[in-house]
């Protein structure tokens, strides 16, 4: 690696990085981890940075410099790069989002922090950090959710399914109920979807929250299928919805780019300008 060495490092000396998007630690997984450092040791080294003589700050490998420390061990393999204050942040960003390890509040944490902190497009950091445009702004949309449900998709009670589809309610009240119902009742990501849309029904009839009922998630089974293969295909939010007469497919798009997109994926070559 350019610019870089390997040395053996006292545990001790290295702190954790404190841009590092990730703050969830599955005790489990961790309990594995610290079990095969004290049996085998650190099999691949951190990388840190050094900050002052003979100290240092964790670039990537968090949950293996954890577990040395909790396995006691006092040295750890590390690669000592020479790197900007600026590229910390997407270095971790990178490394958990590739190895899948954050959850989705604190992948949207991160983006916006990316965003804020090299005062980029969506469009350039998708294209930075290998992630389509819509992915990111439909990520980042779970930030607008009240804070008692932000705290259950971080624990992963909800889903980021659940999450976007609770974003179409009109109030963090609202949010909130339908949430504690997922939770209590076990609703899948459709059931909740048709909940939002009974929701809207009611409230635009004058019809009390209270007496909309869920619709049964068997008919939507299909669809649900549909949909999925809809989403893989076109990279971006897609949703089906079947009423008693006529049903609707709703297909998000970020931008004007993203729609040409879609349009030449469709095989529509006309651009909307």
């Amino acid at each position: 690696m350019e610019g870089a060495e390997f040395r053996s490092i006292p545990v001790d000396a290295i702190q954790p990085n404190p841009r590092q998007p990730r703050t969830e630690f599955d005790e489990d997984d961790m309990a594995e981890l610290i079990h095969s450092v004290r049996e085998i040791g650190v099999l691949q080294p951190v990388v840190v940075r050094e900050v002052d003589e003979g100290q240092y700050e964790l670039v990537m490998g968090e949950r293996r410099w954890r577990a040395t420390k909790a396995s006691r061990r006092r040295e750890i393999p590390a690669i000592v790069r020479f790197t900007a204050d600026d590229n910390l942040l997407r270095d971790a960003l990178l490394e958990n989002i590739h190895r899948s390890q954050l959850n989705p509040l604190e992948e949207a944490a991160a983006y916006r922090q990316l965003l804020d902190d090299f005062n980029c497009t969506q469009d350039e950091l998708a294209s930075r950090i290998g992630r389509s445009r819509p992915q990111i702004s439909n990520t980042l949309r779970l930030m607008k959710l009240p804070p008692a449900v932000q705290r259950r998709v971080a624990a992963g009670v909800l889903s980021s399914g659940h999450a976007r589809a609770l974003l179409g309610l009109s109030t963090p009240e609202e949010m909130e109920e339908l949430a504690k119902r997922i939770v209590a009742e076990g609703l899948s990501v459709r059931a909740t979807e048709e909940a939002v849309t009974l929701a809207h029904q009611g409230a635009s009839n004058g019809v009390s929250r209270g007496t909309n009922r869920l619709p049964s998630t068997a008919r939507y089974q299909q669809l649900d299928e549909y949909a999925e293969a809809l989403t893989d295909r076109l990279d971006t939010q897609v949703k089906i919805t079947l009423g008693a007469k006529k049903g609707r497919i709703a297909i998000d798009f970020g931008s004007i780019e993203d729609l040409h997109r879609l349009m030449e994926i469709i095989g529509e070559q006309q651009r909307v300008s």
